[in-house]
């Protein structure tokens, strides 16, 4: 178990999105969080009190929370200094990162001088089978989007929490490293080996009463040229019911890849029910998700009516706006 509460740790993070684990669990968790730690340079900010490492042992502070999610994962020597007196200081150390906190020698000697815990998320704890494509009880919802970091996790949760707010049976599935800090459980989806990655969401979402509703975070996109395989798993392996269309209408070009262009809601729209209709024949997009936090609120208003006109579907910012609309979608 990790102890809370936690330490979050932003590092040099160049923009807020780059502290996205961060952010989650600052925005779904904010019990467990004492406080943040940035370096020189950082550009990410959870509003938290920014504290040293001493100031937050003293606060009560038990984990050290790697809350940057850098492309490639990589644990720089400017954190490992940070890292390594951290563990001193008494910390335990959690992070979801490709880098593993168990493959750096240093890391692992101090941790093992100090009686300090190094927690590693982003390693599969369970030998999941290859899918098998049967179709399993209960139904299942997935957010899938048109770039990385759209809001699909956020859209789970708020759908997750408005079907439990009901009454309902529901349970979020938690496929990446934020959302099994959240949660406590989950598949660490792009950790695990191909061949296996179908399988696992078949695993995380099994046989279920008829009226339970599997909510399952999305991962990449379809459209990524880096992150496709991920998405296409968890489309096979989900055989979703209903899909969630995510989209960040402000962003000039695809997470990373600054040479293409997002997609049109109307293509993820068509790809993904092609590609999911082939496992849940009876798969429906039940609505859109738009992450407007860098829109007014009459330009995101009006984004919004613009998108349920043009698709027909309702369309929501679940975080700023609530997903009862979503929701109602999902039941009728």
């Amino acid at each position: 178990m990790i102890e809370t509460p936690y330490l979050l740790f932003l590092g040099d993070a160049p923009d807020a999105l780059a502290a996205k684990v961060a952010q989650g669990i600052k925005d779904w968790r904010p019990e467990n969080c004492v406080g943040q730690y940035r370096m020189d340079g950082c550009k990410a900010d959870m509003k938290l009190t920014d504290m040293t490492l001493a100031e937050a042992k003293a606060a009560g502070a038990k984990t050290l929370v790697i809350g940057v999610a850098n492309r490639g994962g990589v644990i720089s020597q400017a954190w490992k200094k940070v890292l390594i007196e951290a563990l001193e200081e008494g910390f335990d150390i959690a992070s979801g990162l490709h880098n593993l906190l168990r493959n750096e020698p240093d890391l692992k000697a101090v941790a093992e001088a100090t009686g300090r815990t190094l927690h590693d998320v982003r390693i599969p704890s369970v030998q999941y089978p290859i899918a098998s494509g049967v179709k399993r009880k209960g139904k299942r919802c997935l957010a899938v989007g048109t770039d990385c970091s759209v809001g699909k996790m956020y859209t789970a949760l708020c759908m997750d929490r408005e079907m439990k707010n009901r009454g309902l049976k529901s349970s979020f599935r938690a496929t990446g490293q934020t959302g099994i800090l959240i949660t406590g459980d989950g598949v660490p989806l792009d950790a695990v080996i191909a061949d296996f990655m179908a399988g696992s969401i078949e695993y995380l979402t099994p046989d279920n009463d008829d009226d339970h509703w599997d909510m399952i975070e999305g991962q990449g996109s379809l459209f990524h040229a880096s992150y496709s395989g991920v998405t296409m798993a968890l489309i096979h392996g989900g055989q979703p019911d209903a899909l969630v269309l995510c989209h960040e209408p402000t962003r000039d070009h695809m997470r990373g890849l600054p040479d293409y262009k997002l997609p049109e809601l109307s293509d993820l729209r068509d790809v993904a029910m092609k590609l999911a209709s082939w496992v849940n024949p009876d798969v429906k997009v039940i609505g859109v998700s738009v992450n407007t936090q860098h829109m007014s609120e009459e330009d995101a208003r009006a984004y919004l009516a613009k998108v349920e006109e043009e698709l027909g579907l309702p369309a929501t910012d679940p975080y700023r706006y609530g997903a009862e609309n979503l929701v109602d979608a999902l039941i009728a």
